[in-house]
């Protein structure tokens, strides 16, 4: 008789293994596993990088570029009514030396983030999505595979890295329209409705509580937040443009499925992400008190 080594797994093992290819399998598995493909993409030595720019530039352009007049003027709306109802209420209620919290809190760590991106998977994910199904529905993404083109390479990784840029200068775009055209927009209300508006504020002080107020995690989160919201916006738009039968009535569908579940996600992962913020608020309240 000839010895075979076999190799067994433990119980726990076995446990193991069966969960992650049960995780593997649900939506939020797909999901990740997209994104690693698309990342490791990236890094391939196969490929021509002049293209893989030119289309990256591409994306940034359609996915950010043209979306920032939208997420300006909400961003300037918003800061205008968070600036208003902040400065007539806080002094009220003895809180008046922590106005740049207060708009540190609402625009920068959590308003910001989460509005830019309900705009951007509203607007440039849904366009994705239809993009992808329609190339789905046109049998182009097989046509790619037929010409040993990698489909993630030339389509999905693309889309990935420029959404992930695009996002960031959108973030910024919102935050800098909320606290610079918001200011504005407040001083040309008083001077109009003098006697009716009446607000006291000034730039030099202004500004300078928000800058006292901004911590090194509101730096990071800045560059966290888009990163993960784009990552959810794309992987979620390639995957449900990606996956419908060739029948074009399914292209609306997995659109508002795609924004939906984006939806979904940011709001999940921007509670998961708070918790960042919980040390630092415990103290902030501790001060107070």
């Amino acid at each position: 008789m000839t010895e075979q080594n076999t190799y067994s797994l433990s119980p726990l093992g076995r446990t193991l293994e069966s969960l992650g290819r049960i995780f593997l399998k649900s939506h939020i598995g797909q999901l990740m596993s997209l994104w690693f493909l698309s990342t490791r993409s990236l890094f391939s030595p196969h490929g021509n990088r002049k293209i893989d720019f030119q289309r990256t530039v591409e994306q940034i352009y359609n996915i950010g570029i043209k979306s920032l007049p939208l997420i300006m003027l909400v961003g300037s709306i918003l800061g205008t009514v968070l600036i208003i109802n902040t400065v007539g209420l806080v002094p009220k209620v003895g809180f008046g030396n922590f106005f740049g919290n207060l708009m540190v809190i609402a625009i920068i760590r959590e308003l910001g983030p989460i509005l830019t991106g309900f705009l951007m998977a509203g607007r440039s994910g849904s366009s994705l999505t239809t993009h992808f199904a329609s190339m789905k529905v046109n049998t182009e993404i097989d046509a790619l595979e037929t010409l040993g083109v990698n489909p993630t390479r030339f389509l999905v990784m693309p889309s990935l890295l420029g959404g992930i840029i695009a996002m960031l200068l959108a973030n910024c775009a919102f935050n800098i329209s909320a606290i610079g055209a918001g200011f504005v927009i407040t001083k040309f209300a008083t001077v109009v409705f003098d006697g009716v508006f009446r607000v006291q504020l000034e730039w030099s002080s202004y500004s300078l509580s928000i800058l006292s107020a901004l911590r090194p995690v509101d730096f990071i989160m800045t560059f966290v937040k888009p990163f993960i919201f784009a990552s959810i916006i794309t992987t979620n738009a390639v995957y449900y443009g990606s996956r419908i039968k060739n029948d074009i009535r399914e292209i609306s569908v997995a659109t508002s499925r795609s924004v939906v579940s984006s939806f979904v996600f940011i709001v999940a992962s921007d509670l998961l992400l708070s918790f960042a913020y919980i040390l630092e608020y415990i103290s902030s309240v501790n001060s107070v008190i």
